[in-house]
């Protein structure tokens, strides 16, 4: 890379950790191009971005940012991806970790708050933003639905006795 391209990655990679919510820090220690390209296809289903990138070209993209709790993760090789959803990129990184032993997750953080290897792991257990909000709206739909049955079985008891009292 020459410096141009280096600085180009860097102002990128400053404006990726600007807008996004949640970053995963993972070890690719000796994934193949098919495993990388897997993991990048997984990662882009969820909606999430995965880069391998330089350790120090992402320091210098981590300053100045809400992220900088990430610095002490950046050793070794290093990948980082990033999603607007903290739990679809929680989730497709911890899932491909438990299918391949060669890339393990590290930490990651979400917005200021560093976070460790099993609170990435706590984060991926959770339902999804869509998930969570069909169970919202299902437990905001319930009491009507049982407060319209209440209000409706008086009058089908009515209707019952009035049928009885017809059928003599």
């Amino acid at each position: 890379m020459n410096r141009a391209d280096k600085q180009a990655f860097v102002a990128s990679l400053a404006a990726v950790f600007g807008t996004a919510e949640m970053v995963v820090v993972g070890r690719n220690n000796g994934l193949t191009v098919a495993e990388a390209s897997d993991l990048r296809r997984r990662m882009r289903a969820a909606g999430a971005t995965y880069r391998v990138t330089k350790n120090r070209l992402a320091r210098r993209a981590l300053a100045g940012t809400r992220f900088t709790s990430l610095e002490p993760l950046l050793k070794g090789p290093t990948a980082l991806a990033w999603s607007p959803d903290p739990v679809s990129v929680a989730k497709a990184a911890v899932d491909f970790a438990k299918s391949n032993e060669r890339f393990v997750v590290v930490g990651g953080a979400l917005g200021p708050h560093p976070l460790d290897t099993r609170a990435v792991e706590a984060l991926a257990s959770l339902p999804s933003l869509d998930v969570l909000r069909a169970q919202l709206a299902g437990l905001i739909r319930t009491p009507a639905q049982r407060l319209v049955s209440v209000l409706a079985a008086p009058a089908g008891g009515l209707a019952r006795v009035f049928g009885a009292y017809a059928r003599k």
